[in-house]
């Protein structure tokens, strides 16, 4: 914790390099929670790419060295609530190569079967703790939930996942 401390006083000097290591010690959590979130490849590197890019540019307005993590979780999550409101305003059915996206990460397929049946928001809720380490406090803060809805849904996706699971 200390190091990353250190390396994020540095990224909001400027020091390229030390935003670069922190890219690199949280690239596959926020890919990972981009990819479950959005269940597409293309689109979960882009905005894993445009979090990096709009943190880098905002990282001297960062109050907190040792909030970097839940920080740069936040950008992402409303990058990716956006580009779900988006999906739902699109006509166009999504190619089935991209539906499968997820193939490539290396949990179980059953796993990530039961994951993809949930809903848009099961999924943001159950990414926002699982790969992202918030609280419910904190993920109803981001959705503008109330604490005991975003753990009601989480308890409630967790049985679907299990349901699922069990067949």
């Amino acid at each position: 914790m200390e190091k990353e401390t250190a390396l994020v006083r540095k990224a909001r000097r400027g020091d390229a390099s030390a935003f670069a290591a922190l890219y690199q010690e949280y690239y596959q959590d926020l890919y990972r929670f981009a990819l479950y979130t959005l269940k597409n490849r293309h689109d979960a590197e882009d905005m894993v790419g445009d979090t990096v890019a709009d943190a880098w540019a905002q990282m001297s307005g960062l109050k907190k060295a040792e909030s970097f993590k839940s920080w740069i979780f936040r950008i992402l999550s409303n990058k990716c609530r956006m580009r779900l409101k988006d999906y739902l305003n699109k006509t166009e059915e999504i190619p089935e190569d991209l539906k499968a996206a997820g193939r490539d990460v290396e949990e179980s397929a059953d796993v990530r079967a039961a994951f993809a049946r949930l809903g848009d928001e099961e999924r943001l809720i159950l990414s926002l703790n699982l790969f992202g380490g918030y609280t419910s406090k904190e993920i109803g803060r981001i959705l503008d939930l109330n604490d005991n809805t975003v753990r009601s849904r989480q308890k409630r996706a967790l049985a679907k996942m299990a349901e699922y699971l069990e067949k």
